[in-house]
């Protein structure tokens, strides 16, 4: 019997196989006409989310953090009795079992007094606000939507909706499940469907599915990398281990456990449009002298050294420092998804708190515990250790970092590099000597933005996984432009690294918008934009001095290790 009743999408699971088994998944218009209807003017939504940032959050009303912890303990103990899921060994860290993530109070703790053991953030703790909750499958508003997000089980119940009520998508997410099945039946594996301009993609793991219906242009690999992403933010709330829920029980509900992370979710979906490290998989660093760097270092070195497992100080998404046990490695990814969980709750902002997470990256069977403490309004530090019982000892830790940290001034260079030590276009050096002589139009047009006519780039050092980018020129300054160039880069991404025709080295593109420059070697990746009417050859050039400005600036904009990385620079195209 079901211990979690949820709407059976049978029924509608039975019609909808019925539709299929005469469905060509290679014509577009044998498809539902809700994805093929191009008279339909899609709705702007994504432009409406972006601009309401990190502290606009989601709940699904009811099920707190604590609940759905313990929901998931009771649920991993019916399924697997008294022995519970297995942690593995191999890891790196002795991971606790699921259901032990309750055992420091009702899933983790958060500081209220000295005597009283904190808890964990709950769903009140959620702003409330989740986007157009009465849509449904029947709403012209929700087909009019012009990009979806949908994760299932293989049962057909659905588990998350970027729009709408769940329960009232039970019928089409069985429609989903039922397109998988239907393909999976004739041996072989659904990746995506286009459908007129829609494009739904797919992404299969194990009992859990993730769809994404979209008509913004963006690219197949652009979509299944963010789908990877929306799974992997689930991992971090949940673990792999819910996957043996569902070999107890096919039927499994496991919207519940994730209740109140509604949150989470749509800041994540919201980064795709503004956040490079979701399709670059590296970190950006917050620009700081190397002396403010090594004083954060070398504290949050001392306290890995104590017996923490990964200790990061960040300010907002950017890391300040990051500093890991012998031989433990962060994922790029990881350290996103972990930054989109905290800065996506109010309540880890305004006390301490203790909650457990897992890695996906590191190991995505077992949870770690979480300290997270805020500084200030945007700078905090986050302590990782697989120890349930470790709150008090890592609060004691905290207060020796805050010490230092106040001590050496490291806070107040934090918030004065906020505001000053940023990138600028306008900044990148330039060699007078090369500018050629153009109209007074075309000139005065070219002036705007840094040299030869650059607006806006990002260099990637391939070493260290890490990312630096530059403010945005004045005529992309609103977020509409800004989104747009983002999808052109994860687009350019995309083309680069296309394993059936790349990868390649260099592309130069122009269009109507911009000009979009990439070169990628061993050592660095650069993408560039420009004005479109920039020359190429001074387009080149300049991009030869941006990777200079950069290698000169290094130790203010990346963070380094104990080894030391050999650059290599080449200092004209003609050398490649």
């Amino acid at each position: 019997m079901d211990p979690n009743p949820s709407p059976d999408p049978a029924p509608a699971a039975e019609e909808a196989t019925t539709t299929l088994a005469a469905l060509s998944l290679r014509a577009a218009t044998d498809l539902p006409p809700d994805f093929a209807a191009p008279e339909i003017d899609e709705v702007a939504d994504d432009e409406d989310d972006d601009d309401e940032g990190y502290a606009t959050a989601a709940s699904r009303g009811g099920s707190s953090t604590a609940a759905w912890k313990e929901e998931m303990e009771g649920l991993e103990e019916d399924a697997y009795g008294d022995a519970g899921p297995p942690s593995p060994s191999s890891s790196g860290y002795a991971g606790e079992r699921g259901s032990s993530l309750a055992s420091s109070g009702a899933g983790g703790i958060e500081e209220e007094d000295a005597a009283t053991p904190p808890h964990a953030p709950g769903a009140e703790d959620w702003a409330r606000g989740k986007k157009h909750a009465d849509e449904d499958d029947a709403s012209a508003s929700w087909r009019k939507r012009k990009k979806h997000f949908f994760i299932l089980s293989n049962s057909g119940k659905p588990i998350y909706s970027r729009y709408g009520d769940e329960h009232k998508l039970a019928g089409f997410s069985a429609t989903l499940q039922a397109i998988v099945s239907f393909v999976e039946n004739s041996a072989d594996h659904i990746k995506f469907v286009r459908a007129g301009k829609h494009q739904i993609v797919f992404l299969v793991k194990g009992p859990i599915y993730l769809v994404c219906i979209s008509c913004t242009e963006e690219s197949f690999e652009g979509l299944r990398g963010q789908l990877e992403l929306m799974y992997g933010q689930m991992l971090l709330i949940l673990t792999k281990s819910v996957n043996r829920c569902f070999e107890k029980n096919p039927k499994f509900d496991m919207a519940p456990l994730l209740g109140g992370t509604d949150a989470v979710f749509l800041s994540l979906i919201r980064a795709f449009s503004w956040n490079p490290a979701t399709f670059l998989h590296a970190y950006t660093c917050l620009p700081l002298a190397q002396p403010t760097r090594q004083a954060a270092s070398a504290v949050l070195q001392d306290i890995a050294d104590s017996g923490v497992l990964f200790a990061l100080l960040m300010c907002e998404h950017k890391v300040i420092s990051l500093v890991g046990a012998q031989k433990a490695t962060l994922h790029p990814d990881d350290i996103l998804l972990l930054a989109n969980f905290i800065l996506s709750s109010e309540s880890f902002r305004t006390s301490e708190s203790f909650s457990p997470i897992c890695l996906p990256r590191y190991n995505s069977m077992a949870f770690l515990y979480a300290y997270v403490h805020f500084f200030d309004e945007n700078t905090y530090v986050t302590l990782l250790t697989p120890r349930s019982d470790a709150f008090y000892d890592l609060k004691d830790s905290r207060a020796r970092i805050q010490d230092v940290l106040l001590k050496s001034n490291v806070l107040l260079e934090v918030q004065r590099s906020l505001h000053e030590n940023v990138l600028r276009v306008e900044d990148v050096p330039v060699d007078l000597s090369s500018q050629p002589t153009s109209p007074p139009a075309q000139s005065s047009e070219m002036a705007i933005g840094g040299p030869a006519g650059l607006w806006h780039f990002i260099y990637k050092s391939v070493n260290l996984d890490q990312y630096v980018s530059s403010e945005f020129a004045l005529p992309i300054r609103s977020p509409k432009e800004q989104k747009r160039l983002y999808k052109a880069y994860q687009k350019f991404y995309a083309s680069m690294h296309d394993k059936a025709t790349g990868p390649h080295r260099t592309q130069f593109r122009r269009d109507e918008d911009y000009v979009l420059f990439c070169w990628i070697t061993q050592d660095f990746e650069l993408y560039a934009a420009f004005h479109p009417l920039a020359d190429k050859t001074q387009a080149i050039k300049t991009c030869n001095r941006v990777c200079q400005w950069i290698r000169d600036v290094e130790n203010k904009v990346f963070v380094y290790g104990e080894s030391t990385l050999a650059w290599q620079y080449h200092h004209c195209w003609g050398d490649m």
